[in-house]
């Protein structure tokens, strides 16, 4: 019995992002269904695989596949209609409305408008986003809401693959706590692949069917919270669960 499919995978990925710094070499997939979470510090090349899965990094050595085939440039615009892509900030157009924003994308493709909005209000409401909420511009929302948003429009189009890269980092603790949930649940409905960046191990244990420590531009540990508790002691992924979350492995 097969499990599911890879829908992104990097192999022996290589980027040289500076003279001194080198991401790689790297191994990931990301299965339909299914959350990987990195976690790690700043600077340690998380965001950099989000890049390289979206086209918008070119690898220097090694493999990158989305929808079970090598990312190529001929293939950029294709493949970047089939991910949802999130930021910290959201990345809301300022002179749009919710719903416009939400709808850009499905519009630019051509979607009927009854369709559109079908989806539009069907996400929103699993997003708990407030139809009061539709005509307003991103300048007359919470950080909480707009992230709402944000979820919206990157799952509008109905992805095969969602990056997240640190969507939840500007929020404060309570709304990033209730967001978290609803995250979690909408990820789980869309069926899609999902890779995700955070610096927060509690969110990525909560979030996360794979956990993958990255530590300065190599993968020092993966798997689940207990494969992370039996690192070697004074490791990066030891220190990092001793910082997080009070424990030392073992």
């Amino acid at each position: 019995m097969t499990g599911p499919v890879v829908t992104a995978k990097l192999a022996e990925t290589v980027v040289r992002l500076s003279r001194d710094f080198v991401l790689g070499p790297i191994d990931l997939e990301a299965r339909a269904g299914e959350t990987v979470v990195m976690v790690g510090a700043s600077g340690s090349g998380k965001s950099t695989v989000l890049r390289l899965f979206a086209g918008l990094v070119v690898a220097d050595r090694g493999r990158v596949e989305v929808f079970g085939e090598p990312l190529v440039p001929a293939r950029h615009d294709t493949v970047r209609r089939r991910i949802g892509y999130v930021t910290q900030e959201g990345g809301l157009f300022p002179h749009l409305d919710v719903r416009a924003n939400a709808t850009l994308r499905a519009r630019a493709l051509g979607r009927g408008a009854e369709e559109i909005e079908e989806r539009f209000t069907s996400l929103a409401r699993l997003a708990r986003v407030d139809p009061s909420l539709f005509a307003r511009l991103p300048f007359e929302l919470s950080g909480g809401q707009r992230q709402r948003v944000a979820l919206v429009r990157a799952l509008m189009d109905e992805p095969g693959l969602v990056l997240l890269d640190e969507p939840l980092g500007a929020l404060d603790p309570v709304v990033r706590s209730e967001l978290r949930r609803d995250l979690r649940d909408l990820l789980r409905r869309s069926g899609a692949a999902v890779v995700m960046v955070t610096h927060d191990l509690d969110e990525a244990v909560a979030l996360g069917d794979e956990i993958v420590v990255v530590h300065e531009g190599r993968i020092d540990a993966r798997g689940s919270l207990a494969d992370l508790r039996a690192a070697e002691r004074g490791s990066f992924t030891a220190r990092l669960l001793d910082a997080c979350l009070g424990e030392v492995a073992t």
